[in-house]
C-alpha cells in the first residue's frame, strides 16, 4: 500500500461570506467540523450563532441553511444537541434501553430510525487467523462525517471508519492492523453500496437489512451485539454494558472492546457516554463523535 493512492484527495476551502454553499459532504462536513470545534473551545462564552457564522466566513443565513441540509436543525437546535445537557438527556433510562429486544424488522417507537442490521460473526479460529484465507475489499468514500473508509467480505461489511483530509493511508493501516493476514484489494465500487446502505436514511429499510460480519473476540463481539440494541436518540453507558454482558465489573475491558469496534456508526459505539454524560472518547475523534449525535438529533426530531 503507498500514500499515492490518495495523492490527488485536496482538502476543500471554507465557505466565502456573501456567496451560496452548493450541496457537498465533504465542505458540509469540515464547515460543521469547525463549528463543533469552535463551540468546544469557547463553550464557558456561548458564542452566538452569529459569532459561529462570521468564524466561518459564512453570513448567519448561510450557516441556517448548511445546518437545515445536513442536519435537518436549525443551528440553535444543533447547537443545543452538542452540549453536555443534551447528551445527559440521552442517558434518561440507559440501563432500560438495553433491555430492548433487536430484532430485524421490529417495528415501534424506538426503532423508526434504524438501520436495520443483520450480522453474524466469525468463529474464534477465523479471528485467531487474524484474517488470513479473507479477501477484504476496500474503498474510500464521501459520507456526512467525513471521508469513509468501507471494508467488505463476501459476507458483509466488515469495517467502517473515517479519514480525516490528508489521513486516508493512516485510516487504511490502522484497519488493516485489525486483520493483517487478510488480502485487501482496493475495490470502491463493491464498499459504494455499503456506504450509501449506511448513512441514507431512505435507505434504512427492515425489507433490506444492512449485512456485517463481525470479526473479534468473543467478549468483544458481545459487546458489539450490545451495542446493537441501543436505539438512535438515547444513549448508555459502559457499566450499563459491562452489567448487560453479566460482568458488572469489567468496566475497563468493555471500554477497551468499544475502542475496538471496527463497524463504526453501524455497531453505534458513539452511543456510550460516561454516567456524567462526559463523551469520555471515540476513535475516530470526539468532534465526530459530537457531530454524529447532532446528525442523529435531526433525524430523531425529524
Amino acid at each position: 500500500m503507498t500514500l499515492d493512492l490518495f495523492a490527488n484527495l485536496e482538502p476543500q476551502p471554507v465557505g466565502a461570506a456573501g456567496t451560496d454553499l452548493d450541496a457537498d459532504p465533504a465542505g458540509d462536513y469540515r464547515l460543521v467540523k469547525a463549528a463543533i470545534e469552535l463551540m468546544s473551545e469557547r463553550w464557558r462564552e456561548q458564542p452566538s450563532v452569529e459569532a459561529i457564522a462570521a468564524k466561518l466566513r459564512l453570513t448567519p443565513v448561510q450557516l441556517q441553511r448548511l445546518l437545515v441540509r445536513w442536519a435537518g436543525l436549525t443551528p440553535k437546535a444543533f447547537l443545543q444537541a452538542i452540549t453536555l445537557d443534551a447528551a445527559r438527556a440521552l442517558l434518561k433510562d440507559a440501563a432500560s434501553v438495553l433491555d430492548t429486544t433487536y430484532e430485524v424488522g421490529l417495528s415501534g417507537p424506538g426503532r423508526l430510525h434504524d438501520l436495520f442490521v443483520t450480522h453474524e460473526a466469525m468463529t474464534p479460529g477465523d479471528y485467531r487467523a487474524r484474517g488470513r484465507g479473507l479477501t477484504m475489499r476496500w474503498g474510500l468514500h464521501p459520507s456526512p462525517f467525513g471521508t469513509a473508509l468501507a471494508v467488505a467480505t463476501d459476507r458483509g461489511l466488515a469495517g467502517l471508519g473515517f479519514a480525516e483530509p490528508g489521513g486516508e493511508a493512516e485510516a487504511l493501516a490502522d484497519m488493516t492492523r485489525r486483520w493483517p493476514q487478510a488480502d485487501y484489494v482496493e475495490d470502491a465500487a463493491a464498499t459504494a453500496p455499503y456506504v450509501a446502505r449506511v448513512f441514507d436514511p431512505a435507505e434504512w429499510r427492515a425489507d433490506r437489512p444492512l449485512k456485517v460480519v463481525m470479526i473479534g473476540t468473543d467478549f468483544e463481539i458481545r459487546v458489539w451485539r450490545t451495542l446493537l440494541r441501543i436505539p438512535m436518540g438515547r444513549a448508555t453507558t459502559y457499566s450499563d454494558i459491562a452489567a448487560h454482558v453479566g460482568n458488572p465489573k469489567a468496566n475497563r475491558a468493555v471500554g477497551t472492546a468499544v475502542g475496538r469496534n471496527p463497524l463504526s456508526f453501524v455497531v453505534p459505539c458513539h452511543r456510550v457516554l460516561g454516567r456524567s454524560g462526559d463523551l469520555c472518547g471515540y476513535h475516530w475523534g470526539l468532534t465526530r463523535k459530537r457531530a454524529i449525535l447532532g446528525w442523529e438529533a435531526g433525524q430523531v426530531a425529524g
